[in-house]
Order: structure tokens, then C-alpha cells, then sequence
């Protein structure tokens, strides 16, 4: 019985220091008094923009990467996802690799939040057979629990025609 009050004691002790405690960053408080805790997660606004050329089997993908913040990102993934599949035996930059046979993942690495620093991605993917059209689907995936707020300047999806032309997102 002694270490169960002695357990609920700690516990309610620590309830009231909690309770008094100065919100966090990004905090306020309560009608009542008792600090709301925001989340603690970084927040990026990371934006992708670029062009897809399509012309005969291949592909290319020229894009770059920054994050207007308000947190740096310590690295996101780029992941472009192809409509069509992709031919075998492709050759990726450093940074990129074939996750199955539709989708390509690049490393964007630490990207600071003032958006003075941009990462640069160039593919030339060879696709299975010679496509009239191609959608191509760019999307972002983060790592340590950062968040974006403002999906749309990072998920793009562009139909990209067999002309030579550029498709810019």
C-alpha cells in the first residue's frame, strides 16, 4: 500500500507541475489556465518544380527541391511515380533509386528553411515500349515526423505527351 500511494503521490505531483508549467513554444493557454500543447513535429513547406520531356522510350524528369520553412528538413524524398512501367536496368544518379517498377525515390537531402537552398534531380528514365502519353506523379514523403500544411506545391501530377515537349509543374 505504501508504494501505491507513494506511486499515485509522484504521479499527481508530477500532474501539477505539468499543469504550471509555462506552455511550449506554439502554445497558449486554456479558458481554464492549463497550457495547450501544440505539436512538437517540424513543420516545412517544401515545394517541387520542374518539367517532363517524353520522346520515344525516354523520359526526363529535371526538377529542384527548397522548403520555405517555417523548420529546416534534415531530408525528404522525392518520389516520382510513372504511368507506364519503366524499362530494366536503369541507370539513377547517386541519391535515387527504382522502388518497383513504376516508381523512382530521390533523396533531397537537408533542405533549409529559408529557401535559399534548392536540390537539383535530372533522370532520363527509359520506359518499357513507346508511350503516346504518360502521367507522371511527383510526391514527397519526410522523415523525423516533419509535416507540411501546403501539399500543393509538392504533389504534382502532369500529362506528359510523345511530342518533345517540355510539361511543366
Amino acid at each position: 500500500m505504501f508504494l501505491t500511494r507513494r506511486a499515485l503521490l509522484g504521479v499527481s505531483a508530477a500532474a501539477a507541475m505539468v499543469a504550471a508549467a509555462v506552455p511550449l513554444a506554439g502554445g497558449t493557454a486554456s479558458a481554464h489556465g492549463a497550457p495547450v500543447v501544440r505539436s512538437v513535429e517540424p513543420e516545412a513547406d517544401v515545394s517541387h518544380h520542374g518539367h517532363v520531356v517524353l520522346w520515344g522510350d525516354t523520359l526526363t524528369v529535371r526538377m529542384h527541391s527548397q522548403n520555405r520553412g517555417p523548420s529546416d528538413v534534415s531530408d525528404a524524398t522525392v518520389r516520382l511515380r510513372v504511368s507506364v512501367p519503366l524499362a530494366g536496368g536503369q541507370e539513377l544518379p547517386g541519391g535515387c533509386l527504382q522502388e518497383d517498377p513504376q516508381t523512382v525515390l530521390c533523396r533531397t537531402g537537408p533542405l533549409r528553411a529559408d529557401g535559399r537552398q534548392q536540390h537539383r534531380i535530372a533522370l532520363g528514365l527509359r520506359l518499357a515500349g513507346l508511350p503516346d502519353e504518360v502521367v507522371v506523379r511527383v510526391g514527397t514523403a519526410y522523415s523525423g515526423g516533419t509535416t507540411d500544411r501546403d501539399a500543393g506545391n509538392n504533389e504534382h501530377e502532369v500529362l506528359a505527351l510523345a511530342t518533345g515537349d517540355p510539361y511543366v509543374f
